[in-house]
């Protein structure tokens, strides 16, 4: 069976103009207390913030959580390589407890892309992570398909604010809805001449079960951004039951990941790439 092709990087709209984005450089090792009361920032904001829901603590708008997340233990603002600039919150280190979350920008290309960090108490699997952009447009993305250069800035984030590289994981583009952003990660990646990482299958196994949790959830609550729901539904039960009495024996790991994943291309209506991208640091 030919090897599925990877995914195309994501899609994105508006980029906002260089000029615009320039001003974020002068902040570099800063507070990002400090550039949130610049109004050329809160205009970034709104360009990249959609007018949306979303669940925190109650159905809340989109931008009030923002602020909040941002607001929770400032991170010195970063730039690389004159270009990449992550303004971000720590939200108190290890404890997943304590909200986080950050703005992204490639001055370059004018992409902004932000993140929420935090344990919902809609019913929904967690600790979540939940990336929005009004400039994204696609419906269906795994994490891979966002830039390179996000994605190395984002596992930098996700080292110093203490975030999970396995949780549930969202993305809300354009059209206001929430989808499932699937882990393409491959945590048993590793060297010709080192071993795999111990017990980098069952993180493979994680990724692809937490996946499906957040396809089923978003396809139950009908991929609305601030829903709450609170069981299985017997389909799902069953199905759960299937799988286990399949996947039994030696290769029981290997098959729980591909049924699972299975099962996610059946709840998103797409298919679900192959694991792709180099770990990020482990946070389990």
């Amino acid at each position: 069976m030919p090897e599925m092709a990877p995914p195309p990087p994501a899609n994105f709209k508006n980029p906002i103009p260089a000029d615009q984005l320039a001003f974020l450089r002068d902040y570099a090792n800063r507070s990002s207390k400090e550039i949130r009361k610049d109004k050329r920032f809160k205009n970034l904001e709104k360009q990249v913030t959609e007018s949306t829901g979303y669940f925190y603590h109650g159905s809340k708008p989109l931008s009030d959580v923002r602020d909040t997340v941002l607001d929770n233990q400032p991170l010195p603002i970063t730039v690389r390589d004159d270009r990449y600039v992550m303004v971000a919150s720590a939200g108190g280190g290890d404890s997943h407890n304590f909200p986080r979350g950050f703005l992204w920008f490639d001055i370059q290309t004018g992409i902004g892309l932000g993140g929420i960090y935090f344990r919902p108490t809609n019913g929904e699997p967690t600790p979540t992570l939940t990336i929005y952009s009004r400039q994204l447009t696609d419906t269906s993305l795994s994490m891979g398909q966002l830039p390179p250069e996000f994605y190395e800035d984002f596992g930098q984030w996700a080292q110093a604010a203490g975030v999970k590289s396995i949780s549930p994981r969202y993305f809300i583009p354009d059209n206001n809805k929430k989808y499932a952003l699937i882990h393409d990660e491959d945590f048993c990646a590793h060297p010709d001449n080192e071993p795999a990482p111990e017990g980098c299958e069952d993180m493979n196994a994680d990724a692809a079960d937490v996946d499906m949790n957040a396809a089923y959830f978003m396809q139950e609550t009908h991929y609305a951004s601030d829903a709450s729901a609170w069981m299985l539904t017997p389909d799902q039960v069953a199905w759960l039951a299937v799988r286990d009495r399949t996947c039994v024996g030696p290769n029981g790991v290997a098959c729980r990941i591909r049924v699972t994943r299975q099962r996610t291309a059946v709840l998103t209506g797409h298919p679900v790439p192959p694991p792709r991208r180099a770990p990020q640091p482990v946070r389990r």
